[in-house]
């Protein structure tokens, strides 16, 4: 298994990096629209709907983000941050604690449409972060690894109360304390280190500092840190209702895509939004 997470991760870094940083932009939008398409017919199983009919909109909604990604006004892509992280907090937050609704109904398609709004929400900034540059999009996505490298650390060393026993038995509190205290503390220290690295001023970290002071840039932090920590606990949600234990199998050993996006897809339009006040 193990060696198997390994072949997929360098498979992935060998065509991912090279993607990012040769900044040839029709190439990422080809990888990014592939991968909306394989998240958008992920969440249509966790949803219920058919093979076939999670294939087909798996490819519709592929189409849709590419005409969508080259007509876009920037104040309309915006607007759809700011709904996507509203539906965050008044529809997907509450369901952690109130729990799904039944698989078939109006309720669960109700949700499927608005997940699905928030998914594309997250492809979108993924664009939109990399046309600022594709090191602040990186230093975006580095914030939730160190933000779960963390909690995993600190919560197999000192967890004790469980953040969310019904949903993830493994996550616990100081798990996710310690994950927020990792991301400050890593963020303060580029922070600082920008002045003798001049390639650190163009992080997400840096910028929110430079635009909002210290007191304002570390709440924004730990508010990533907890959106990460939402989006992964909302997937893992989904999945238990849908009795399975990946999104897919289309990335051996790590699951499907949104395995591995579950918890940008909060962060990422939150972050897209903060930036656009910059």
């Amino acid at each position: 298994m193990l060696k198997t997470r390994i072949i997929t991760a360098v498979i992935l870094l060998a065509v991912l990096l090279p993607v990012l940083f040769f900044n040839y932009f029709p190439a990422f939008a080809v990888v990014v629209t592939l991968f909306v398409g394989a998240a958008m017919w992920e969440g249509a199983r966790l949803f219920g709907l058919s093979a076939m009919a999670a294939r087909v909109f798996g490819v519709v909604c592929a189409g849709l983000f590419v005409l969508l990604m080259y007509s876009a006004k920037p104040g309309a892509v915006n607007s759809l941050y700011g709904v996507a992280c509203l539906l965050w907090l008044i529809r997907y937050v509450p369901s952690l604690g109130l729990g799904l609704p039944p698989l078939k109904g109006g309720g669960n398609w109700s949700m499927g449409v608005t997940f699905s709004f928030a998914v594309f929400a997250c492809f979108f900034a993924i664009v939109g972060l990399y046309l600022h540059s594709p090191l602040y999009l990186l230093s975006v996505m580095v914030l939730v690894w160190i933000a779960d490298i963390g909690a995993y650390f600190s919560g197999k060393a000192f967890g004790k109360r469980k953040l969310a026993p019904s949903i993830s038995p493994g996550k616990s509190w100081e798990g996710a304390i310690g994950g927020g205290i990792a991301v400050l503390a890593l963020s303060a220290l580029g922070i600082v280190l920008a002045a003798s690295f001049p390639w650190l001023r163009d992080t997400f970290a840096f910028q929110l500092q430079q635009r909002f002071g210290w007191p304002l840039a570390l709440l924004a932090l730990l508010l990533i840190v907890a959106a990460s920590v939402v989006g992964d606990l909302f997937e893992s949600q989904l999945k238990r209702r849908a009795g399975l234990k990946d999104s897919s199998n289309l990335l051996p050993g790590h699951g499907g895509v949104l395995d591995r996006i579950d918890a940008l897809i909060p962060v990422l339009p939150l972050a897209a939004l903060i930036g656009s006040w910059f």
